[in-house]
């Protein structure tokens, strides 16, 4: 039975890092879920609440830690919850990356000394025969 005053806030503050955790975790969740959608307006509205929920369990685990310490179970889930958080980066930095790559395969770029081809399979330029033409 909880019965000093120690023992209380050390309960609540249990219950305040298990909230925040769990917002995290929840939003990890359903950034995974926009993400297996291809969802671009979720994933980015999904992303903007995960990092709020991120930022306010640093808060709340930050002062826990000035004030009593935390305890390792919620210590263990919150470094699981950054790992996935890290682990979806890398996943989304690795998509972004091989479609620049497709990119640029399909739409070459278009600057001046990287000449495309044309119809007649010669480099259209604006130049011909080294002036322009009024």
């Amino acid at each position: 039975m909880i019965t000093t005053h120690n023992e209380q806030q050390a309960l609540a503050q249990t219950c305040e890092l298990e909230s925040a955790v769990a917002h995290v975790e929840q939003g990890l969740a359903f950034l995974a879920e926009s993400l297996r959608e291809r969802d671009a307006r979720a994933v980015e509205s999904r992303a903007n609440e995960l990092h709020r929920a991120l930022a306010a369990a640093v808060q709340r685990f930050m002062h826990a830690a000035r004030h009593g310490g935390v305890p390792e179970p919620m210590r263990r889930r919150l470094a699981r919850a950054s790992a996935q958080v890290a682990l979806q980066r890398e996943t989304l930095a690795r998509a972004t990356a091989a479609l620049d790559r497709a990119i640029d395969v399909l739409m070459p770029d278009s600057t001046p000394g990287n000449a495309l081809y044309g119809a007649r399979g010669l480099p259209d330029s604006p130049l011909r025969g080294g002036s322009l033409q009024a």
